[in-house]
């Protein structure tokens, strides 16, 4: 890690520098579900300060914080044999109350003194916050490209190519994306139970004036055009994608794409990944063919990774490297659920944001 540019957490607004001291590995069996938080620290200026951004509130016996968390997310904060939670109140002289397994609710923290409470609810988000970036996505924000006239693009692609080169290694018909569900997948997200799905819906549609703004309230026509890989090496692919563009040849797509992103980021409801959205409508994809269910997840260096057999792609980029799936107008932004499916075929909606 360089130590002039530690890694920074954002937690409800507030930036902390991360410093890590030694690389644990996490691994879930059984109940074995306790890692000493001590593995790694998070700092501000000094992590007992009190925090603004938590609600302390005064009562008879000194000092209360209650901090809604998810419930999947207690046991992290319990820790095997209630260590992780012993430490923490031993640590800070406060008591900490935590909701029945899978009853939603709010993690209490009390104490005779204020700054106390307010470092053990600053090392209970920074626990939660550090558990949760190893949760796998629940939720996406995509732009759906199952239009009927790409749907009929990709069927007469994926025909072609299996026509043409199913003799190349790794090539057949399992890899190929459901062209139900092609789509430009924007952002992955978190979210662990109702209220967090519900806060993700209205930001999403807080950012509906910039979404008017950048379309001027109309769809926004589109060319899909041409396929790409993701990674260096043709003959050893794992995603290829189609190329999507505005007809009028604008930005006006990958701007939506990247303030969507830091619209979420800046709320907490999203982890920054990338400068900018790689915009791309997957195709083929070698996580399909063991798992039919797979969704992409928006570029390569990302889980399930390993114990993948790539192909050859050199013969289809030659053949139908400027291939044209066709052109339609988009006409919304969807908060999109993972390993869904509603009538139409496509990912169940949570919530969307048209554009006229």
């Amino acid at each position: 890690m360089d130590v002039l540019r530690p890694a920074l957490v954002n937690i409800n607004g507030r930036i902390y520098r991360r410093n890590a001291i030694k690389d644990e590995h996490y691994e879930e069996e059984e109940d074995d579900f306790y890692h000493d938080e001590r593995g790694t620290e998070y700092e501000e200026s000094a992590t007992d300060e009190v925090c603004e951004s938590h609600s302390i509130e005064q009562t008879d016996n000194g000092f209360r914080c209650a901090i809604e968390v998810p419930s999947v997310l207690y046991k992290y904060i319990i820790g095997k044999k209630g260590e992780t939670r012993k430490r923490l109140e031993t640590d800070t002289k406060t008591s900490i109350n935590i909701p029945k397994q899978g009853v939603e609710g709010q993690i209490v923290i009390t104490g005779s003194q204020k700054s106390a409470v307010s470092s053990a609810a600053t090392r209970v988000e920074v626990l939660m916050d550090s558990f949760r970036r190893k949760q796998p996505f629940t939720h996406f924000l995509s732009f759906a490209l199952s239009d009927p006239q790409i749907q009929e693009g990709f069927h007469a692609f994926k025909a072609k190519v299996l026509e043409q080169c199913s003799q190349d290694n790794g090539v057949d018909e399992t890899i190929f994306q459901n062209p139900s569900k092609l789509h430009l997948t924007v952002g992955t997200l978190v979210l662990l139970n109702d209220a967090e799905v519900n806060k993700a819906c209205d930001h999403l549609q807080e950012f509906r004036h910039v979404i008017k703004d950048l379309t001027e309230g109309k769809p926004l026509p589109l060319e899909v055009t041409g396929i790409e890989y993701m990674n260096d090496d043709p003959a050893m692919v794992d995603i290829l994608y189609a190329k999507v563009n505005l007809k009028d040849h604008s930005d006006r797509l990958q701007v939506m794409a990247n303030r969507l992103v830091e619209h979420f980021v800046s709320a907490g409801l999203m982890f920054r990944e990338w400068d900018k959205v790689k915009l791309h409508g997957t195709v083929m994809n070698t996580l399909f063919r063991k798992d039919s269910t797979a969704e992409d997840s928006g570029g390569p260096g990302r889980k399930n990774m390993r114990d993948r057999e790539a192909f050859d792609a050199r013969n289809i980029l030659k053949t139908f490297g400027s291939y044209r799936f066709g052109e339609f107008d988009l006409s919304s932004v969807q908060l999109s659920q993972r390993y869904s499916t509603d009538c139409t075929g496509y990912y169940s909606s949570a919530g969307s944001v048209s554009f006229t």
